[in-house]
């Protein structure tokens, strides 16, 4: 080579080290804004708009404005930087508001919300509260979880529910929607809750769905729609491009809380009531190996983990001051209403083991029941969060004649994430008859009553639990009710709740129709796996989880993106969780509420971030410390008691007061009527001696 070209060589040599040292010095500068920027958060101020916890909250375009949801039941736009209220509208909701929008370039005067009660209401802000209480769709059955809103369309909006469909509405054809048994706006029919969704943001016909089978599908809406529109398919794979599963929920059934695409849509974030967070790419089909529902899994159904009773409105192991109780045991710290429910539970639990107990020494194999057709939506729990998720339903009972303890069977059914029955059943000769009967159909109907709508504020621990069998049997499943004259393309298709009062004392015909009626459902879940094991649908594996913060104790419990660089959520021990989105390391804690953090929503442009939760106002933050403020010791002790807590939590059911009472009042009824009949049958004995 000629000496000439030398030169030029160092030169370029000389500029590409230059460069790549101004790219480190770039990246790590970068990196050190990036943690400076979060942990520099820092309260600015509190806007205290509402009367009750505060459900949902969005920006809208401008970010000028923040649209708010309670459980007090109002809509509130406030101006967070003056703290004025613009608007407090009287909703027309009877239950709590789950979620809110506002409809794109309306000028922030069209908002779409949905409730507890799954109705959802049109409110224009400028028009009269009874034109607006006529804008109402009541085609969901249970809760209405989430409202979405399609990208620079004010005409249209999707919605998904408790009853396990996705609904798309036209306002272009119908401000309303009181149709009983309407199944014309069903976009998507999951079979499963479908508790959240999300559309890309820069391709909006592609639809994310959460769903309670631990699943999150990504349809293409173009290949989709209603009967309204005429091609409604009510086939559950149809439009179906992606389904993601973290590979450890497989065989699980985790009720999603958080859905959300990332600015560039190419990413989702999925956040996991009892588990974790998860990101994947939905161009990814690394987990096609992933198996659909297994036959093996009979054998785990048959045995829950024992169960503890937390009282509703129970708020004790939330927030920060929280401990798990291994931490409380040892520091001696017991209240008195931590001791009555431990014992209540312990009671419970004892009587449900020693029942197991029997059941096995005699060899039997557990009756599974299936679950009769569901409490109408104003009398379930769909309307809230009012109560846990157990496993799928068991039922374990001895055949001991004369036995001076009442047989016990819990069933712990749930149809998504809203329903938690615990019913007494006696199964020797004696206990069929007369008032036994009676009081055991009390207390389950009962303790359906007091599960009033209460909204996102109270708990669904247990959220994660084993899956139903695929079987034919419809073993340990939820079932559906049965529903005649319905077309035959889809007769399973939609749930339709049938009112207790045509239910009441038809007995073995109920559990024959729940039955048959859960076998075609598993039989047509069961063909559309299969199908869509044979098309083309990408399975995404896991590309980040985020841990450390803790989700088992409310409805909602947003996860989001902030920006390009991180990735946030709320927490049942009060803070918000700040992780740096590539490496998942925890960048930031904030304490943002006594009990529970369940909202999070960056501000559209500014490095302002609006949060809410169990307290009854909503806090807006902003880097205003002067230095970084991160207390790595501090979150160390919060993620710790987290991990613990997380685990108790998953074995824990919520009750009403009032229907604890019940049970233990009827057991002891029970129980004292049959040592009363004993001494009866006895001194006949002696009698006839």
């Amino acid at each position: 080579m000629s000496s000439r070209y030398l030169p030029l060589l160092w030169i370029v040599l000389i500029f590409f080290i230059v460069y790549s040292f101004l790219l480190t010095f770039v990246a790590l500068v970068n990196t050190f804004w990036r943690r400076e920027f979060v942990q520099r958060l820092k309260l600015e101020s509190t806007l205290n708009v509402h009367d009750g916890c505060v459900n949902t909250i969005s920006w809208n375009e401008t970010g000028e404005y923040i649209l708010s949801g309670s459980d007090d039941t109002f809509l509130v736009i406030t101006n967070p930087y003056n703290k004025k209220v613009k608007t407090s509208i009287r909703s027309g909701h009877r239950a709590n508001i789950f979620s809110a929008k506002f409809m794109p370039h309306t000028n922030d005067q069209e908002i779409i919300s949905c409730s507890g009660d799954g109705i959802i209401y049109y409110t224009h802000t400028e028009k009269s509260p009874e034109h607006n209480r006529q804008c109402q769709f009541t085609c969901h059955y249970g809760t209405a979880y989430e409202i979405m809103t399609v990208p620079n369309d004010p005409c249209t909006f999707l919605s998904c529910g408790e009853d396990g469909t996705v609904r798309w509405f036209d306002l272009r054809m119908k401000t309303s929607c009181t149709k009983e048994d309407c199944k014309d706006d069903i976009l998507i029919n999951c079979r499963r809750a479908a508790t959240s969704i999300s559309i890309s943001p820069l391709v909006p016909y592609y639809l994310a769905v959460g769903c309670s089978d631990s699943s999150v599908r990504i349809y293409d809406r173009r290949m989709l729609g209603t009967r309204a529109t005429g091609n409604y398919t009510g086939r559950g794979t149809t439009g179906m491009c992606v389904r993601f599963v973290p590979a450890h929920l497989s065989n699980k059934s985790c009720r999603v809380t958080s859905l959300c695409y990332s600015e560039d849509g190419q990413e989702v974030l999925v956040s996991y009531s009892s588990d974790y967070i998860y990101l994947f790419d939905p161009k990814d089909d690394q987990a096609r190996e992933l198996k659909g529902p297994s036959e093996d899994r009979r054998e785990e159904l048959r045995q829950p983990p024992v169960k503890r009773l937390r009282l509703r409105g129970d708020w004790s192991d939330t927030g920060p001051r929280a401990r798990p109780e291994s931490e409380r045991e040892r520091d001696g710290e017991q209240s008195p209403n931590v001791s009555l429910m431990q014992r209540m539970s312990d009671m419970l639990s004892r009587w449900f083991e020693e029942a197991s107990e029997a059941q096995s020494s005699r060899g039997a194999r557990p009756q599974a029941r299936p679950r009769a057709a569901g409490p109408p939506h104003d009398e379930s729990v769909a309307a809230g969060a009012s109560s846990s998720v157990p496993p799928a339903a068991t039922s374990v009972s001895t055949s001991r004649p004369n036995t001076a303890e009442p047989v016990l069977s819990l069933h712990y059914s749930s149809e998504g994430t809203t329903t938690s029955t615990i019913k007494l059943d006696f199964t020797d000769e004696w206990s069929v008859e007369g008032d036994v009967c009676k009081t055991s159909g009390r207390v389950s109907a009962e303790a359906s009553r007091d599960r009033n709508p209460s909204g996102a504020s109270e708990d669904t621990s247990g959220g994660c639990r084993r899956a139903e069998p695929a079987g034919e049997e419809g073993e340990g499943s939820q079932s559906q009710p049965a529903r005649g004259g319905q077309d035959s393309d889809d007769s399973d298709d939609d749930p339709i709740p049938i009112p207790m009062s045509r239910l009441r004392g038809q007995g073995q015909r109920r559990s024959a129709a729940a039955r048959i009626q859960e076998l075609f459902r598993r039989r047509k879940e069961r063909r559309e796996m299969e199908e869509s094991e044979t098309q083309n649908i990408r399975r995404p594996s896991v590309k980040m989880v985020y841990k450390g913060h803790r989700n088992s104790r409310t409805m909602i419990k947003e996860s989001c993106f902030w920006g390009n660089n991180f990735v946030m959520s709320g927490s049942d021990c009060g803070h918000i969780f700040i992780w740096d989105r590539h490496t998942a390391e925890h960048l930031m804690l904030l304490e943002a509420d006594n009990h529970v953090v369940n909202c999070l929503q960056p501000h559209p442009y500014d490095p302002i971030l609006a949060s809410s939760g169990i307290d009854y106002d909503i806090k807006i933050w902003s880097p205003l410390e002067e230095s970084p403020s991160f207390n790595r010791q501090l979150a160390v002790e919060v993620i710790t008691r987290n991990e613990l807590m997380l685990e108790e939590t998953r074995n824990t059911i919520t009750v009403p007061a009032s229907f604890m009472l019940r049970m233990l009042a009827s057991l002891n009824h029970i129980r004292s009527d049959r040592l009363e009949g004993d001494r009866s049958e006895g001194s006949g004995q002696e009698n006839e001696d």
